[in-house]
C-alpha cells in the first residue's frame, strides 16, 4: 500500500510539471518568447595536472524575440473573443431586447399557461423582433462605421465612435428624463445641453432603468382582463359552494378563448412595437 501511495504521489508530481510547463510552454508562444535550456561542463584540474569533468550544470533562461506583430496578433484574438462572450449582454442591454421579452412574459403569465408558449420560442420572437425595430440603427452603423473601417478610410477610434452614436441616439429616445437625472445625481455630473455628450455608462443604466419602467407598465396592463376573469370564476365557484375546485382549472380556457378572439398577440406585439420611438 505504501509502495502504492509513493508512485501515485510520484505521477501526480509529473502530472503537475507537464501541466504547468505545458502552459508556459502556449504562453510563450502567444506572445512570441523563447525558452531553451543552457548546458556547460566545468573542468577542475588536480595538482598532477589531470583534468576531471565535473557534472554539467543546466541554465534556464526565457528570451523574446521581438515580434510585435505575433504579440499584436495574439491581443487582437482576445479582444475579438471578449466581444464574442459579452455579445449577449451587448444585445440586451443595448437594444428593445429586453421590454420585448419581459412583456412576452409577462402575457405568458397573465394568460396561466405554464410551458405555452416555451421558452425557447420566446426568446426566439423578441429576438426577431428586435432586429426588425433596431434595423435602421444597424444599417447607420454598417454604413457609417463598419464598411469605412474595413475600407481604411477611418481609424479604429473613428469607427468606434461613429459606431455607437446611433446606438446612444436610439437609447436616448427611449430613456425618460428622470431616470437620466438620476443617473447624473448618482455620478454627481453636470447636466449637458447635448444628451449626445454623456458618456456611455450614465446613458445604459438610465436606458435599463427606463425599459424595466415601461415593460412592467405594459405586463400590469396586460393582467388586467385575465384578472378580471380569475375574480368572476372565482366568486361563481363560491356562490356555487364549490370550494375545492381551484379557480384557475375553469379560468384557463376562458382567458384562452378571449385571447384567442381579442387576437391578442397581434394587439399585443404591433402595439409594443408602436411603443418604440424610432
Amino acid at each position: 500500500m505504501e509502495k502504492r501511495r509513493k508512485e501515485k504521489k510520484k505521477r501526480n508530481k509529473v502530472h503537475k510539471f507537464l501541466i504547468v510547463f505545458s502552459l508556459i510552454w502556449l504562453l510563450c508562444g502567444l506572445t512570441g518568447t523563447t525558452i531553451y535550456a543552457a548546458s556547460s561542463t566545468v573542468t577542475t584540474t588536480r595538482t598532477e595536472g589531470d583534468t576531471e569533468s565535473a557534472a554539467p550544470t543546466f541554465g534556464f533562461s526565457i528570451t523574446t524575440n521581438g515580434d510585435n506583430e505575433g504579440l499584436a496578433g495574439s491581443v487582437q484574438i482576445i479582444l475579438v473573443l471578449t466581444v464574442i462572450a459579452l455579445a449577449p449582454s451587448i444585445l440586451i442591454m443595448l437594444t428593445s431586447f429586453t421590454r420585448i421579452l419581459i412583456v412576452l412574459h409577462f402575457t405568458r403569465a397573465a394568460i396561466g399557461t405554464q410551458t405555452a408558449p416555451p421558452n425557447q420560442i420566446l426568446i426566439g420572437l423578441s429576438l426577431f423582433l428586435t432586429f426588425f425595430i433596431m434595423g435602421p440603427v444597424f444599417s447607420e452603423i454598417n454604413t457609417k462605421a463598419i464598411q469605412p473601417l474595413s475600407e481604411g478610410t477611418i481609424t479604429m477610434e473613428e469607427a468606434t465612435k461613429l459606431g455607437i452614436d446611433p446606438l446612444k441616439r436610439f437609447m436616448l429616445a427611449q430613456t425618460a428624463d428622470r431616470d437620466l437625472n438620476t443617473m447624473l445625481e448618482i455620478g454627481r455630473m453636470e447636466a449637458e445641453e447635448d444628451s449626445m455628450n454623456y458618456s456611455l455608462p450614465i446613458v445604459v443604466c438610465s436606458f435599463m432603468l427606463s425599459e424595466l419602467r415601461a415593460a412592467f407598465i405594459i405586463g400590469f396592463v396586460i393582467y388586467i382582463p385575465f384578472l378580471v376573469i380569475d375574480m368572476v370564476v372565482s366568486s361563481t365557484l363560491m356562490s356555487m359552494g364549490m370550494m375545492m375546485l381551484p379557480p384557475t382549472t375553469i379560468s384557463m380556457p376562458f382567458k384562452i378563448l378571449l385571447f384567442v378572439l381579442a387576437d391578442g398577440w397581434n394587439l399585443i406585439i404591433v402595439n409594443l412595437m408602436n411603443t418604440f420611438i424610432l
